[in-house]
């Protein structure tokens, strides 16, 4: 992961030094050709790539959840007072936006969030999470690490910058509407183009991919409380148990994907939360199941919705 965060802000920054629209470069064909070499050394130097590694030890020490990375906004401002670089806040409860280059356009932004998640960490070492319950599992302290990494390179060379990068420091990604908040407060007002990058244990380290078209979904949840008539479980007759009509429910959501999604068309719908009953022997009343469901496109997305409800109705009037 510390090799992946090298490259990353190198990536961004290379884009950057090219803008949208721009007729030419204030740098000279030679000079141009120099800047992949020089900010990948720069990259690989200590100042930064132990600087990046540092601060996200620390942010991975102490996670915090969507609209509460108070600390987390804290350290980004204090590392961004240091750099010298203006910045606004708050947006969104506690979003940061900071701005490198001349203040005008094109406005080029790069975006990091900064929320954990609500589990235990497990793995034991030096830096594991130092809050009960929370955790930094899905690389947001990364995230903020390699925007501040890719802060202290492009400071270091903005007067070489036709334009304004902006830094979007994001909170609560996980679920709770962040970027839609920040967009309404304002944060990328004026932006032309935005970058943003994800971690991934599936790729090697060292290597950055990217593809034409979408690569991150668009991500729904769906809760249903399924109420049948609760009983004995040696008497069944006398019961309606909402377990099996909860079962059903769940067999049939996998056929949305499989049975009427386009294979083309990637589509998840995934029930990961199944709550109901308390003895092994007495059939509850209730049952509570949830999940998520994702798409690449609003029309998938959409029908998708539809069709979770129509089928957890559908299946519990005829069960």
């Amino acid at each position: 992961m510390g090799h992946l965060r090298r490259w990353v802000p190198l990536i961004l920054i290379l884009c950057i030094l090219i803008p949208l629209g721009s007729p030419r470069s204030i740098l000279t064909a030679e000079e141009l050709a120099l800047v992949p070499a020089s900010f990948l050394d720069l990259a690989r130097s200590p100042e930064v790539s132990e600087y990046m590694v540092r601060i996200r030890r620390r942010i991975h020490e102490y996670p915090e959840l969507g609209f509460e990375e108070f600390e987390t906004s804290k350290l980004i401002r204090t590392e961004l007072d240091e750099m010298g670089i203006h910045y606004r806040y708050p947006l969104a409860v506690t979003g940061v936006v900071g701005y490198i280059g001349t203040g005008k356009p094109p406005f080029v932004a790069l975006r990091a969030d900064m929320d954990g998640l609500d589990m235990e960490e497990r793995v034991e070492w030096e830096h594991k999470s130092k809050v009960p319950g929370r955790m930094h599992a899905c690389g947001h302290d990364a995230h903020v690490a390699m925007l501040l990494g890719a802060a202290k390179m492009l400071q270091g060379r903005q007067d070489e910058l036709q334009g304004t990068v902006v830094l979007v420091f994001q909170p609560a990604e996980e679920g709770a509407g962040g970027a839609k908040m920040m967009i309404e407060h304002g944060a990328l007002e004026n932006v032309s183009a935005i970058f943003g990058v994800h971690v991934a244990a599936m790729d090697p380290i060292g290597a950055v991919a990217s593809r034409a078209g979408p690569i991150m979904a668009a991500c729904g949840f769906f809760e249903a409380v399924i109420t049948g008539k609760g009983g004995h479980a040696a008497i069944p007759q006398y019961a309606v148990d909402p377990i099996v009509a909860a079962s059903s429910v769940i067999v049939s959501l996998q056929h949305l994907v499989s049975r009427e999604a386009d294979p083309l068309d990637s589509q998840v719908v995934t029930v990961a939360k199944f709550e109901g009953g308390e003895a092994f022997n007495v059939i509850p009343d209730s049952v509570t199941i949830g999940g998520t469901f994702r798409a690449f496109s609003k029309e998938s997305f959409h029908q998708l919705r539809q069709r979770i409800e129509e089928v957890n109705i559908g299946n519990c009037r005829t069960s």
